[in-house]
């Protein structure tokens, strides 16, 4: 058993599975010279995912807990936007992409469930 309470939830487990793919495109962005478009998937995004639930795990209530996941899951909604226009400006490979977004999508309906046992 983990030392934290977001270390046993599957939710967590996978975003963070989808954050080292991730990552991965980011330093590619970096190494055509797209900084921004990096930092923005990663640290505005991209991070943000597996690190609302982390922090949400912490929180004193399930209600608390509930607003951290729905930060996770818009997070999830601007990751997927960015795929879009990445992959259509050739970034990232649309095979890439549909394997992330289908990714994504299961990740989104794993949070949106687990929120509804947390009310």
């Amino acid at each position: 058993m983990a030392g934290f309470r977001f270390q046993n939830l599957e939710i967590w487990k996978r975003s963070i599975t989808v954050v080292h793919i991730l990552l991965d495109i980011a330093d590619s962005l970096e190494e055509k010279r797209l900084y921004r478009f990096a930092e923005q998937l990663i640290r505005g995004a991209a991070l943000s995912i597996p690190n609302n639930i982390a922090e949400g795990s912490g929180s004193e209530s399930d209600r608390e807990f509930n607003q951290f996941l729905g930060f996770a899951r818009r997070s999830i909604f601007e990751v997927v936007n960015m795929l879009f226009i990445f992959a259509d400006r050739g970034l990232v490979a649309r095979e890439q992409q549909v394997v992330l977004i289908r990714e994504l999508e299961e990740l989104s309906r794993m949070i949106t469930g687990f929120r509804r046992s947390l009310k």
